[in-house]
């Protein structure tokens, strides 16, 4: 998250609450990047209402430098980790999806990552513009990384500890390409992970602005394409 504490704080009681109710050893770390003290100040009210009901809740902080460089950051913080996880703050992935995404993980023995696809049991709520946005980067990425998935940006991933590892090292990009890299990498050490429908609703106050982003993301595809082998 990034000076976003107000849409975290309408997420966070149904997280907390999906957290304490599972039997996994959850740690869940608030990955801010680099908020103004205002907004730090406002997590750490946060941090401690939701610790009474589930006391699992850190912060980890750095500059603002991107959202693949605060992930990549936090989960450095636990190296032993079975399991990486990772779902954007304004909740447009529901807790109960996202815990079902861990759970699935663990019972496949796979890295999971949440699709944005309607289906019999899945709802998708986006605008028009945020679809052909979606599905236009899916064809840049396809033609020129060779990476086929149904959904690369999808904020809500849960990735094996030992696969992450091994390619941590090459990982590069700081901003919102870090999805594509990391599976990008994922893929070329010959680590799978499965595709999973999960409900998802586009939420206002959103970091994303497509006019400017779709450029920035080229810029970062053609980056990762030129780090190949």
């Amino acid at each position: 998250m990034w000076n976003d504490s107000a849409r975290l704080g309408e997420y966070a009681p149904s997280l907390a609450k999906a957290c304490s109710e599972s039997d996994l050893a959850i740690r869940w770390v608030i990955a801010d990047d680099g908020s103004s003290k205002q907004e730090l100040a406002a997590l750490e009210t946060l941090r401690n209402t939701h610790r009474k009901t589930f006391p699992e809740i850190h912060i980890h902080s750095e500059m603002h430098r991107g959202k693949g460089h605060v992930i990549r950051s936090t989960w450095n913080t636990d190296p032993d980790s079975h399991w990486l996880a990772f779902v954007d703050c304004d909740g447009a992935t529901s807790a109960r999806d996202f815990l079902s995404l861990i759970n699935k993980a663990i019972d496949e023995q796979k890295s999971v990552i949440g699709i944005r696809k309607r289906t019999e049991q899945t709802v998708i709520h986006e605008s028009a513009y945020r679809w052909i946005f979606h599905h236009g980067y899916l064809l840049v990425v396809r033609l020129f990384l060779g990476l086929r998935s149904e959904d690369l940006q999808c904020g809500a991933k849960v990735i094996r500890g030992t696969d992450y590892r091994a390619v941590a090292d090459s990982l590069e990009e700081d901003g919102f390409c870090f999805d594509t890299e990391l599976l990008t990498a994922l893929k070329a050490k010959g680590f799978g992970w499965l595709e999973t429908p999960i409900n998802w609703a586009e939420k206002k106050g959103g970091k994303v602005f497509p006019l400017i982003d779709s450029w920035k993301m080229f810029a970062g595809v053609l980056r990762i394409r030129g780090r190949q082998p």
